[in-house]
């Protein structure tokens, strides 16, 4: 209840009064606590108070207005988190932006399978003043959760509903072309979209950029053992030696690639997957409280259905080359997603125009540092082509 103010959309006059009621029954259960019936009238009205929080939670899924320097709302800005069908199925974006006529930018959403675009929006806030930058929480993430079946969600289906909601945005901003972002598992969107559908789209951009899941994972799993037999850790090393190394198959994939992903993540010194994943929803104040426990439900389910399916990805075969411009942004110390793999990749595809840039970090953009390298790039290099 204290937190829900800092955590979701909902506004300081809305949350008062729930707050009072809430402080109202606790006070309650305190100094009535020895009388018949107070605790399960206190019990009661706190309950009642958590559940009419929680659906607040959900009806005030907003996103704070792109101000100007007198606090008040930019003229021509949007800032809307709204609802769209695609496909026959009803998902959810967020749109920001302080002019609408500048170019938009469709971001694919994070990593996975599973993650949704409104928690890595934040990384396209500098972006806002040059683009509209619109986030997408795809069908089994997020807001998005539940708009399709776990079992329709595959290659045709993420790249129908994108391509959908590319339409979506071309007719309602009177744009010809999109530029898109993706990355990790949605950088494979992002070249399946531009590979089938290259008229759509100024050009491609990405970090982490995935290329051969299941070699990737390989030498991931060999660098994960290694590590743990080098810091003595024999129990999550017998682990790892137990599961074997990928792919992995069956209902739970999950818990075999996170054993050796958190141990990934040791490396890069970023937090583990089992500790950050529950975390991850609520540093995202659009979501309400249901969006936030479906968020990590889908990371879940939509991991356990989809990555499977990618055991045959190998897009220096599949897809060698591309119709439109390619910028990959690729973190030297990444050992998620392996920057030989995209290097090698960057060197054997063709594409119209291409540019890899290198940073500094792990896996995605990371650091203040690069960000900073992926803003300056976006705006000096990759947004003139959308004049060309």
């Amino acid at each position: 209840m204290v937190l829900l103010p800092l955590t979701t959309g909902v506004p300081f006059p809305v949350w008062l009064p729930l707050l009072l009621v809430w402080l109202a029954g606790v006070v309650w259960l305190v100094v009535r606590r020895r009388q018949p019936f107070a605790r399960p009238v206190g019990m009661g009205v706190l309950v009642l108070i958590a559940a009419a929080a929680v659906i607040t939670s959900q009806l005030f899924t907003t996103t704070a207005p792109i101000t100007g320097a007198d606090g008040r709302p930019v003229p021509g800005s949007i800032a809307r988190v709204e609802k769209v069908e695609l496909n026959g199925s009803e998902q959810w974006i967020m749109v920001r932006g302080k002019d609408t006529s500048n170019p938009l930018l469709l971001n694919l959403g994070m990593g996975g399978p599973g993650g949704g675009g409104f928690f890595n929006a934040p990384e396209f806030r500098p972006l806002e003043e040059h683009f509209t930058v619109v986030s997408w929480d795809e069908p089994g993430t997020g807001k998005s959760y539940g708009a399709v079946p776990f079992s329709e969600l595959d290659k045709e289906r993420y790249v129908a509903d994108a391509v959908a909601l590319t339409n979506v945005l071309r007719e309602r901003f009177g744009q010809q072309k999109v530029f898109i972002y993706g990355v990790s598992w949605s950088s494979i969107i992002g070249i399946w979209l531009v590979q089938e559908h290259p008229e759509l789209y100024h050009a491609f951009v990405s970090s982490g950029q995935m290329v051969n899941t299941t070699e990737n994972d390989r030498m991931g799993y060999e660098l994960a053992l290694r590590h743990l037999d080098e810091q003595g850790d024999t129990g999550r090393a017998e682990e790892l030696r137990r599961n074997g190394p990928p792919p992995y198959h069956g209902g739970n994939v999950v818990a075999p690639y996170v054993a050796f992903l958190d141990v990934l993540n040791e490396i890069m010194g970023t937090p583990r997957f089992t500790v950050i994943v529950p975390l991850i929803p609520f540093f995202v104040p659009e979501y309400g409280y249901i969006d936030k426990i479906n968020h990590t439900r889908g990371l879940i389910e939509t991991f356990n259905v989809v990555y499977p399916q990618l055991e045959g990805l190998d897009f220096k075969e599949q897809a060698p080359e591309l119709q439109v411009p390619v910028y990959f942004f690729v973190g030297r110390h990444d050992v998620n997603a392996m920057p030989s793999l995209v290097e090698e990749y960057y060197n054997a595809l063709t594409a119209p125009d291409k540019k890899l840039v290198w940073l500094e970090g792990g896996h995605g953009l990371g650091s203040a540092d690069n960000q900073d390298v992926f803003i300056d790039e976006m705006i000096t290099h990759v947004r003139r082509l959308s004049k060309d």
